[in-house]
Parts: C-alpha cells; structure tokens; sequence
C-alpha cells in the first residue's frame, strides 16, 4: 500500500477522529489508506491529545470517517465513493485553515 499523499498530515486542530468501515466489503481501501495515515507515528505527534478510534464492524455498514474538531466542527466522509487523496485532501485543507484562523501563542 502506496502512502497517498507526500504532504504531512497535521493533527493540531483535531480533537477525534473516528473511522469505520467492514473489512469484507471491496469499497474500503481508501478508508483504511486514510486511517493508516492519520494513525501513523508521524501525524499523532503533532497532537498527542487527538483520539484516533478505528471501529471495524462485519455488518456491510459503508465506509465512513468522523472527524471533530477542537472547536465542535465535524467533517463526515463516505469513504466508499471517495479516494484516500481526496479524503486526505478534504481533512488537510479544512485542518490549515483552522490552524491560520486560531491567533498565536505567546
């Protein structure tokens, strides 16, 4: 499995991340590409505070990730009909902008 995206995935604002899926459905791969990112090493170090819940149910249910913010905002992707790029993409666009919007520490 090809890492998706070169860019590193910065935790900072995310208080949850909670992906599910079914392992036995053939539309998952992109969902556990995005976990596999999200639960590395790497990108839990930018936050130590983010829970990172992966639920794996064997009920055919989609693909989903549940991402809630420190501020309260959700992001719900289907992962079934989605890319681990694009998934990857959507998190760390809305996550840099959430970082540019909270003012230095001092």
């Amino acid at each position: 499995m090809a890492a998706p995206s070169k860019s590193a995935v910065v935790l900072k604002a995310v208080k949850k991340i909670v992906v599910q899926f079914c392992p036995f459905e053939s539309n998952v791969r992109s969902t556990r590409e995005f976990l596999a990112v999200v639960a590395s090493e790497k990108a839990r170090s930018t936050n130590l505070n983010c829970e990172v819940v992966a639920m794996v149910k064997h009920d055919k249910s989609e693909p989903l990730v549940d991402v809630t913010y420190l501020d309260g905002e959700k992001l719900v992707m289907e992962g079934a009909n989605l890319s681990s790029r694009e998934m990857l993409g959507a998190f760390q666009s809305r996550c840099s902008a959430k970082d540019q919007a909270q003012p230095a520490k001092k």
